[in-house]
């Protein structure tokens, strides 16, 4: 596919196969300063992980990549087909910069879903085509920034959830961060127990791996032990000065041993240590 539109930009669809096109894309990305589920390595990891297909659609003026327009080609037995920005992530959406870049990828993106016979395109961020519909009442983000010590990171949170964080460090359970074959197992296990008891599906455990080789150098996993015994997990990113603690869980013996708390205490701590400055709590409905 190759759309001329106004302002001289040209919209194309991403060549997955061409790695110099990928690259000139995370480079678009990371100088846009967009968010993770911007960056073609998400969409792959996503493919690889849950055989959801990667799109994307490039704006370029004169050779120069002037937007980008990450997708997911969602297809569900109960929701039928969409085009999201960006799948299995809370974010996505346009990143042009100018106006006119953005309205060509709009434009084209209404092309390609008509085409392809999806119900619809969903932005998680972004600019708001003109005469899309948007729902800014939904979900709701938390974020704040990390504390410059230990000792302050812990009076900085709420007296009540203090105490819960105290009692967890005074148990004296082991604690891991890494990346291997034992970190993943760890965290599928507390992951996979916290979300059925929730009653929410099970997302593959291949999907956790394949966003841990994505981003080999931006992500980990964190773990409370009791001896053996995985109590609580989580799988962090961190991108642009924030940690993402994004995919976590505990089995039914995190609460009686503040295993949850102790968990994202640890990671507020490490994130530090990495050189964050911000805790991205996700967002909640």
């Amino acid at each position: 596919m190759n759309a001329p539109v106004r302002a001289g930009h040209q919209v194309r669809s991403l060549d997955w196969r061409d790695a110099g096109e990928l690259h000139r894309i995370e480079s678009f990305v990371s100088e846009q300063r967009a968010s993770l589920f911007h960056s073609p390595a998400w969409l792959c990891a996503v493919e690889a992980g849950t055989g959801q297909r990667g799109a994307g659609l490039v704006a370029e003026r004169l050779g120069v990549v002037t937007g980008w327009l990450p997708l997911t080609e969602v297809r569900s037995a109960l929701f039928g087909k969409a085009l999201v920005s960006s799948g299995f992530g809370v974010g996505g959406g346009i990143c042009a910069e100018t106006p006119e870049a953005a309205r060509a990828l709009a434009s084209t993106a209404e092309a390609l879903a008509a085409r392809g016979g999806f119900g619809g395109i969903e932005l998680r961020g972004g600019p708001i085509p003109e005469g899309w519909d948007c729902w800014d009442d939904k979900h709701c983000g938390f974020e704040r920034p990390l504390a410059d010590s230990d000792e302050a990171e812990l009076l900085a949170i709420p007296r009540k959830a203090r105490a819960e964080v105290r009692k967890g460090l005074a148990l004296g359970h082991r604690v891991t961060i890494g990346r291997g074959v034992d970190d993943l197992a760890a965290h599928y296990a507390c992951y996979s127990e916290s979300v059925r008891n929730l009653g929410t599906p099970v997302f593959p455990k291949r999907l956790f791996r394949a966003m841990l080789e994505a981003f080999a150098n931006t992500s980990d996993i964190l773990t409370v032990w009791d001896g053996r015994t995985p109590l609580a997990s989580v799988l962090s990113f961190y991108h642009n000065g924030a940690v993402m603690p994004f995919w976590g869980g505990g089995v039914l013996a995190a609460r009686a041993t503040r295993a949850n708390e102790r968990m994202y205490y640890e990671l507020m701590l490490h994130a530090r240590r990495q050189g964050m400055t911000r805790f991205d709590f996700g967002r909640s409905k």
